[in-house]
């Protein structure tokens, strides 16, 4: 592939000097963009950095975080065109001032879940700067999508839930309905999200948070256009993610691109599903949601405890687990026509931030038009601009198909352990009652300490 920076010039955007006149111009050419990345210090923010200094040299990149000695450590790293930048989210007027003189700010800094406001995303929209964030909660990008107005009132482009997954997987379940629909005269009728995160996946006790957190959330799907609610980390399933993973478990969860896809792209029936490894950590968040009531789950302050007490265990299962990432979009259609979408790389630490700055070169060379946009809607990621970002995300994986079928992967399956329930006809919903109770035995005894 051609390297990334050769795309720009194409058509990039141009920004004013002046904030108060910016207009975007995706004929022109602006080579010199400054990116603001909110939560810069982390995982997912320095892992963005690095991949944007790397795509696209040119640009230049402002760390912003609380913690000056992490910024310094990751500016000296990058180079001359990056720069530490103290930011607290929390803080409006400081984070208005941050944001001036940037043409696009990443919002980086989760968990997302549980937070009451689009603070990042308002700012923007008040000083005229373009926005992605990696959000991966339902209620906030939801909350973010209702800012739609206000941002085409300020003539800027923003992308929520721009990141792997939600994001890239987005974006691989639109042009996999998107060629279904033009190739066949059938229309689409389900289409699943499976996801497979090796530990931690080496992003740290955010993941971990987040994980937590939607343990306390009922899982929202969708069956022949109907809502349906079920249990968190239940619906087992087995499902081949094919070359360099292999079969995995994964288990439904409340995430924002069943939703999203839902009503983008018309699909009547809808699941996404995670997984992780080692095994055991599957039973544990599993026991989770059966010992813990869902207000404990919700607490953001209680999660926080349970993070710290879990981390050091994580990072020391992390080093011998690996963080190999995966993700599987399945789509099935009335005419018997069923394509796969997969998209695998060995480390998720440095994915995510590949897969986030293909979404901020995306956005700054033109192809979204003004407003809050999901990542599978046309006005988002243009659908001319979906196979450029797909190439650019996709640098470095071990396996990436689009749009084949699944004769070359073993079909997904129910998994041993799990017995259908019965009570939703037609979808996928399954129980885990039949699970080894020496898991039980083993993950109760952890949840027991954790509850004295």
């Amino acid at each position: 592939m051609a390297p990334a920076a050769l795309y720009l010039n194409q058509t990039l955007l141009a920004c004013s000097k002046e904030r108060e006149s910016r207009v975007y111009h995706p004929n022109k050419t602006h080579l010199n963009s400054r990116v603001l990345i909110i939560g810069g210090t982390g995982r997912v923010g320095g892992s963005t950095a690095t991949a944007l200094s790397k795509l696209c040299p040119h640009l230049q990149i402002v760390v912003g975080g609380r913690n000056r000695e992490k910024g310094a450590a990751l500016v000296a790293t990058l180079g001359k065109n990056c720069e530490f930048a103290e930011v607290d989210i929390e803080n409006v007027k400081a984070l208005e001032a941050a944001l001036n003189g940037v043409d696009l700010v990443v919002h980086t800094a989760g968990p997302f879940q549980q937070a009451e406001k689009c603070t990042v995303l308002e700012a923007a929209i008040a000083t005229k700067t373009a926005y992605v964030d990696v959000c991966d909660d339902t209620s906030y990008a939801w909350r973010a999508k209702s800012l739609h107005k206000k941002a085409v009132a300020a003539n800027i482009p923003a992308i929520t839930t721009g990141g792997i997954y939600p994001g890239v997987s987005n974006v691989m379940a639109a042009e996999l309905v998107r060629s279904a629909k033009s190739e066949s005269k059938y229309e689409p009728e389900r289409l699943r999200f499976s996801y497979y995160t090796a530990g931690s996946g080496g992003a740290g006790p955010t993941i971990l948070a987040t994980s937590f957190l939607l343990l306390g959330e009922d899982v929202v799907a969708y069956n022949k256009g109907e809502k349906v609610k079920l249990k968190p980390f239940s619906g087992v399933l087995n499902v081949d993610f094919g070359k360099g993973i292999g079969k995995k478990d994964v288990y439904l969860l409340n995430l924002p691109e069943v939703r999203s896809a839902h009503e983008v792209l018309g699909v009547p029936t809808i699941s996404a599903r995670f997984g992780t490894s080692p095994f055991f950590w599957n039973w544990g968040m599993e026991a989770m949601t059966s010992l813990f009531p869902a207000e404990f789950l919700r607490d953001r302050s209680k999660v926080q405890q349970l993070v710290q007490l879990f981390d050091p265990s994580v990072r020391a299962i992390d080093a011998i687990a690996g963080e190999r990432v995966s993700m599987r979009v399945d789509l099935e259609c009335s005419n018997g026509r069923h394509t796969v979408g997969i998209f695998s790389h060995r480390r998720l630490s440095v994915s995510v931030g590949t897969a986030t700055a293909a979404f901020v070169l995306a956005v700054l060379e033109g192809n979204t038009e003004p407003g809050v946009w999901f990542p599978e809607e046309p006005e988002g990621i243009a659908i001319e601009a979906r196979e450029v970002l797909l190439n650019r995300a996709a640098q470095g994986t071990i396996n990436f198909i689009m749009n084949k079928s699944p004769w070359m992967y073993k079909h997904v399956e129910f998994s041993p352990s799990a017995s259908l329930s019965g009570t939703i006809t037609g979808f996928e919903s399954c129980n885990i009652d039949q699970m080894d109770c020496r898991s039980h035995l083993l993950v109760g005894r952890l949840i027991i300490l954790l509850r004295k």
